[in-house]
């Protein structure tokens, strides 16, 4: 492109449309490390802010479009006049919780390292009802960044990789981990392993509810090799001919082996379903502490 006195002019950048945005995984894993930066997860409406001089446009992460008057006529007065800017809003709409910018003036910048984008963010003058996400410290008074979140009630935290660009899909380079709750429970049976894996393959897990022993799903993260092995001998000698659940749907079809319940485990898991079944449960360990008959359902 050629301008006046046909000198080479360079396209000013086109602020796109719609960028998809960046997903985080889910993670068991707890861990914290100088590869890691942590920030709060807030529950609320994941947004995407497009500003254009004055016009502000909010998105929902299907592109959905929202109506926040507060919150984008807060985004209309930042002195930049393109950006785009990936947050979180409350339930109520009165708040936005921004943690990236993809677009800042003419450039996009989703290809910068995270702590440069960072910076950039750092930059805005964001007052109420916009506020910057901060970082959550790896080792919070003592405590990691995932039981500092449940201690403050928070839905958890998301792990973001140092150096790493914004990804438009859902990516490792963020992983997301929610605060469990945790629940005694009693195995009823198991299933074999599959694969490469030893021992067993999941624990088939319930509670006591009054004189039902109920069904409460399958466990089959958390274990170690010799966690597998050493279940499997105590489980078979704990082996009988049919099912020691008396209420429950949603049993495995194959390979599976009923026992005596006797042998009580802890889980951390994220919620309960609406079907009763505990949601991403992984084993936290064997408690020989507690009687069977006395594991009931926790009340939150």
């Amino acid at each position: 492109m050629r301008g006046v006195n046909n000198e080479r002019v360079t396209p000013r950048p086109r602020m796109p449309d719609w960028l998809e945005p960046m997903a985080a995984t889910l993670t068991d894993e707890r861990f914290t490390g100088p590869d890691w930066l942590f920030e709060r997860k807030y529950d609320g409406i994941r947004l995407l802010a497009y500003k254009r001089g004055r016009d502000v446009q909010l998105f929902s992460r299907n592109r959905v479009p929202q109506q926040l008057p507060a919150i984008q006529v807060a985004l209309s007065d930042l002195p930049v006049h393109e950006l785009i800017l990936d947050g979180e809003a409350g339930w109520d709409g009165r708040t936005y919780h921004v943690f990236d910018l993809l677009w800042h003036d003419r450039r996009l910048v989703t290809g910068l390292p995270l702590e440069a984008r960072r910076e950039l963010l750092r930059l805005l003058p964001l007052l109420p009802p916009l506020h910057r996400v901060e970082l959550v410290a790896a080792d919070n008074g003592g405590y990691p960044p995932w039981e500092h979140a449940r201690r403050e009630g928070w839905e958890g935290v998301i792990a973001k990789r140092r150096g790493s660009p914004y990804e438009h899909r859902r990516s490792k380079l963020w992983l997301k981990m929610k605060v469990e709750a945790s629940q005694e429970l009693v195995v009823g049976g198991f299933t074999d392993p599959q694969g490469a894996r030893v021992g067993l393959g999941a624990l088939l897990v319930g509670y006591y509810e009054d004189r039902d022993f109920v069904f409460a799903g399958k466990l089959g993260t958390g274990f170690n090799t010799t966690m597998l092995r050493e279940l499997r001998e105590r489980l078979n000698r704990l082996e009988i001919p049919a099912s020691p659940f008396t209420r429950g749907t949603g049993f495995p079809r194959l390979r599976i082996h009923w026992v005596r319940p006797e042998i009580v485990v802890q889980a951390g898991f994220m919620e309960w379903t609406v079907h009763g079944k505990l949601r991403h449960p992984r084993l936290l360990g064997v408690r020989a502490d507690k009687a069977a008959k006395d594991v009931t359902r926790e009340q939150r």
